[in-house]
C-alpha cells in the first residue's frame, strides 16, 4: 500500500479530491481512501494498493498543485534515521561556490557545479576541477565565507532538532567540505558528518582535496551502514538535491527532494518546492506545539 500526504489547503478540496482520483483512474491506481490529518491543518493523506511512486506523485500534483509532499510504502511514522545533503538541503547556498568568490572564480566554479548537480558532469572530476581553483585562498577566508554567506534553509534546525527529540539519529553527508559542515551540522543539530576536506598549507587552500573522497556511493554506503547499525525494522528519511543524491534518495523509505534538480526529483516520491523544513515536519504528523527549535 501506498500512502502519500500533501499540503491541501484553501478551498475547493471536494473538486480536487475529484480530480485526484480521475488522475489515478487514469494510471490504473484505484484510490482507496483520502482523509484530512485531524491534528497537522491542511495535511490530506491518501492511499493506493498498487502503482508506482513516481505515478502517484504526478497525479498529486496535478490535483493539488501542492509544493510539499510524501510518500511512503507502508503507515508514516517519524523515521529512526534522517540522512540529509548538506549545499542547497540543510543551508540555502553551494559553499564551494561563494568561497569562490573570494578568489574571483565564483561564475567559474558555480557553472561547473550546477552542470554537476543536474548530472551533466562526472562528479568526481568536476569536484577537483573547482577545488583546484581554489589555491591560495586564505584559510580564514572559509571562517568569513560562513559568517557572511551560509545560511541554513528556513525551518532545517527545528526539523532536525524535533526528529531528534523524537528519537531519529541524524546524519550530514555531503560532497562538500568538513570545514563547512562541522560547524554547520553542530549548529543544526546532526549527530554525524561525512564530507570532504580541503587541503590547506601554511595557512592557503592548496587547491586539493585530503583524505577520502564523499561522493553518491559514499552516500549510499553511510545510509546502509546506519541503517543497519539500528537494526531491523528503521525506518529511513534520506533528503537531497542534485544527481549525487540520487542512490541515497531511492534507498530511502521516504525521500524528500528539496527545490531539486530535475534528476533528483525523479529519485524522489517526495517535494519541498517551499522550502520550509516545517511543512516536512506536518506533513509527518507532528503538530506544531511539539516541534523542538534546538
Amino acid at each position: 500500500m501506498l500512502i502519500a500526504r500533501a499540503i491541501a489547503e484553501g478551498a475547493g478540496l471536494e473538486s480536487r479530491l475529484d480530480r485526484l482520483e480521475a488522475e489515478l483512474a487514469a494510471r490504473d491506481m484505484p484510490l482507496a481512501s483520502a482523509a484530512m490529518l485531524e491534528h497537522c491543518g491542511g495535511v490530506i493523506e491518501v492511499a493506493v494498493p498498487e502503482g508506482g511512486v513516481s505515478n502517484l506523485a504526478e497525479a498529486i500534483d496535478a490535483a493539488f498543485d501542492c509544493p510539499d509532499r510524501l510518500i511512503a510504502n507502508g503507515p508514516f511514522a517519524v523515521p529512526s534515521l534522517f540522512v540529509s545533503d548538506m549545499d542547497s538541503t540543510m543551508i540555502g547556498q553551494e559553499c564551494i561556490d561563494e568561497l569562490a568568490d573570494y578568489a574571483g572564480v565564483k561564475d567559474r566554479v558555480a557553472d561547473i557545479t550546477e552542470r554537476a548537480m543536474r548530472g551533466e558532469l562526472d562528479f568526481e572530476a568536476a569536484l577537483r576541477e573547482r577545488v583546484a581553483l581554489l589555491e591560495g585562498i586564505d584559510e580564514d577566508a572559509v571562517g568569513s565565507c560562513l559568517d557572511e554567506r551560509i545560511e541554513p534553509t528556513p525551518g532545517a534546525r527545528t526539523f532536525v532538532h524535533t526528529l531528534k527529540s523524537r528519537g531519529a539519529r541524524c546524519v550530514l553527508v555531503t560532497g562538500g567540505f568538513h570545514q563547512f559542515a562541522d560547524p554547520i551540522a553542530e549548529l543544526l543539530g546532526f549527530d554525524r558528518v561525512v564530507g570532504n576536506r580541503l587541503g590547506a598549507e601554511e595557512g592557503r587552500l592548496t587547491g586539493k582535496l585530503v583524505g577520502p573522497l564523499s561522493n553518491a556511493e559514499t552516500k549510499l554506503a553511510t545510509l546502509r551502514e546506519e541503517r543497519d547499525a539500528l537494526g531491523e525494522g528503521a525506518l529511513v528519511m534520506a533528503a537531497g538535491d542534485g544527481a549525487n543524491d540520487v542512490p541515497m534518495l531511492r534507498a530511502a523509505h521516504m525521500a524528500i527532494a528539496y527545490r531539486a534538480k530535475p534528476v533528483a526529483a525523479e529519485a524522489s516520491g517526495g517535494a519541498s518546492t517551499s522550502g520550509d523544513w516545517t511543512r516536512m515536519l506536518d506533513l509527518l504528523g507532528v503538530p506544531s506545539h511539539e516541534w523542538v527549535a534546538g
